[in-house]
């Protein structure tokens, strides 16, 4: 009985450490959305961006915020090295996906959007941030 409740431990824990580097990964998109939206507003530029130069910079944006989030959470939240290969994965996907919800919202409130407000740019942040983390944390 004491090993299943381990096990369910374990599984749990696991869960959570998930959840926290999604959780860390939501906050720096959202953080780079609040700085987007400002500059936005700032330069008045309105019209659409090209996409891939704005996935690259996207993806250069969340490789600077991977190496941020390391310096100021030096320490992953996941341990076991197979969840760390399975976070880099699934958690820029489930980032993407919220952050095409975000855009969906806002537009559906008559907000302008940013492309990073969209699957494609999201998860290009997400996964270069989840890399960093991946390679160069501890």
């Amino acid at each position: 009985m004491e090993v299943l409740f381990e096990i369910l431990f374990q599984i749990l824990v696991g869960i959570l450490e998930v959840c926290a580097e999604l959780l860390l990964q939501v906050v720096g998109e959202a953080l780079v959305e609040w700085i987007g939206h400002g500059i936005k507003r700032i330069l008045g530029r309105h019209g659409p961006a090209d996409s891939r130069l704005a996935a690259l910079g996207y993806g250069l944006a969340g490789a600077a915020a991977g190496g941020v989030s390391l310096w100021l959470v030096p320490a992953l939240f996941i341990e076991a090295g197979w969840l760390r290969l399975a976070n880099l994965l699934l958690t820029p996907l489930a980032a993407g996906l919220f952050m095409a919800w975000m855009g969906r919202l806002r537009r559906r409130r008559g907000k302008e959007t940013l492309l990073l407000e969209g699957f494609a740019c999201g998860f290009c942040f997400a996964l270069a941030m989840a890399a960093v983390r991946y390679a160069f944390g501890k």
